[in-house]
């Protein structure tokens, strides 16, 4: 049976704003207040979408999420109407508010961690949301997102749900912002790699020093429990702590695998040596060769790599065995990333084209081509059995960049989250949109 590397694209919502809500994101806070253009950065995501559908890649979409999160903000002690709530919130605590307006579910790499069926136990392709507890207007994503996940993959023949873990810093999980999988073929089993920033109650393990590790170790073996899977599918890596303080929030901006490679940063780990080692023979008991590529800190240094973002890039199989990088805008403008890209595929190896994509409203944000996507493997049957509503389609793609012209402000600054038109456009706008993708009530304004 045929298998498939499915991207989930999320889909920028429409209060998509430059809040600099993420302390240890440098994009993130160099960017605070700056105004955006949610509709831009809507349309440069599908654009990114349709060029892979073309190219004759499997690509999905991930709805965005109800934004301001009023219901949010009651729990937080502001009350009357909805109008009367974010009128509040902005005289009292526009930090809040811009919080609760924040867009930053279009980054689905932190949505979930995903263990395709031939790695589980039970046979079942298995999803946990990610519970995000390091971020406020991150974790208050997850049961959306749930109910997202769970409209898109709803057979549970096929599919299990895990809600997210514990909401406490000893079990924070970004997702698969942490995870990759290696493989042979996406269909056979695969080791599946876990990348943590911190261990909660060992106290032996190091820690970054200035910024947050948002990915415990004691989270990551909590899915891999829930997901069933096995020891030796399983390899746990400890990201290393001085990279973290350089801004490296998430494994994904320093390291990036697909099929039987890995491609990463010389600084990314910890104890490098021994997890290559034990990735390479896991990988081989599975019928795998595993490759990896190492980019030289002499080449490219850390802050290069932050921000250019080379390794926040989608790492695809193509047909005749090589692979395709694609990368954001920035890793051209970045003369030494580009030399070594040029280098890279020049040489005859593995990675033979890079293709550059304009992703600038989401790259200003702290969000690169990987963290725009959510990658499932899933085989023939379990394909058919996804929701048809969220596969991208050529007339998707045009119905859905008709409906973002129709519902998306062109230009966003800070004062118009006070707007409370704002929330009756983003709610007309989802609404219409769940019926477009065919993912029935999944909104609180639609269940509430």
């Amino acid at each position: 049976m045929k298998s498939y590397e499915v991207n989930f694209d999320g889909l920028v919502g429409p209060t998509h704003n430059y809040g600099g809500l993420s302390y240890g994101n440098v994009a993130s806070q160099s960017n605070s207040q700056q105004s955006s253009n949610p509709k831009e950065a809507a349309l440069q995501g599908l654009a990114k979408m349709k060029a892979l559908m073309e190219m004759g890649f499997q690509q999905g979409v991930l709805a965005p999420q109800e934004r301001p999160d009023v219901a949010g903000l009651r729990k937080l002690g502001f009350s009357g109407t909805d109008a009367q709530v974010i009128e509040q919130a902005a005289k009292q605590a526009m930090p809040l508010l811009v919080a609760s307006c924040s867009a930053s579910s279009m980054w689905v790499a932190n949505a979930a961690t995903v263990s395709p069926s031939a790695d589980t136990a039970d046979g079942r392709v298995h999803f946990t949301a990610a519970n995000l507890n390091c971020k406020y207007h991150r974790s208050i994503e997850h049961p959306t997102t749930s109910r997202v996940l769970g409209a898109m993959f709803a057979d549970q023949k096929h599919f299990a749900h895990h809600g997210a873990l514990p909401a406490v810093a000893q079990f924070g999980d970004e997702g698969a912002a942490n995870h990759t999988r290696l493989c042979r073929e996406y269909g056979e089993p695969g080791v599946e790699f876990f990348v943590y920033g911190r261990s909660a109650f060992d106290t032996r393990y190091p820690a970054p020093q200035k910024y947050p590790a948002r990915q415990t170790l004691e989270a990551s073996q909590a899915v891999v429990r829930l997901h069933g899977l096995s020891e030796e599918g399983v390899v746990f890596a400890q990201q290393n702590p001085s990279v973290i303080d350089q801004g490296v929030f998430h494994n994904d901006v320093i390291s990036v695998g697909n099929g039987e490679a890995l491609f990463y940063h010389e600084d990314a780990f910890l104890d490098t040596d021994s997890m290559l080692a034990e990735l390479q023979t896991k990988l081989a008991k599975r019928g795998g060769n595993f490759k990896a590529i190492c980019v030289p800190r002499v080449q490219v240094t850390v802050e290069d790599a932050v921000r250019s973002y080379l390794f926040n890039s989608q790492l695809l199989s193509r047909a005749d065995g090589s692979m395709l990088l694609i990368v954001p805008q920035e890793c051209q403008n970045n003369d030494r990333v580009w030399q070594y890209l040029q280098g890279l595929t020049s040489s005859g190896g593995l990675i033979r084209e890079v293709k550059v994509f304009d992703l600038k409203q989401s790259m200003q944000n702290g969000g690169g081509p990987a963290c725009l996507r959510l990658r499932v493997a899933l085989n023939e049957t379990e394909l058919a059995a996804v929701n048809p509503g969220v596969i991208m389609t050529a007339p998707l793609y045009d119905t859905l960049t008709q409906w973002v012209d129709k519902h998306y402000r062109d230009v966003l600054s800070e004062s118009d989250l006070a707007d409370p038109q704002l929330l009756l456009e983003c709610r007309t706008a989802l609404d219409e949109l769940t019926q477009i993708l065919k993912l029935g009530a999944v909104y609180p304004f639609q269940i509430n």
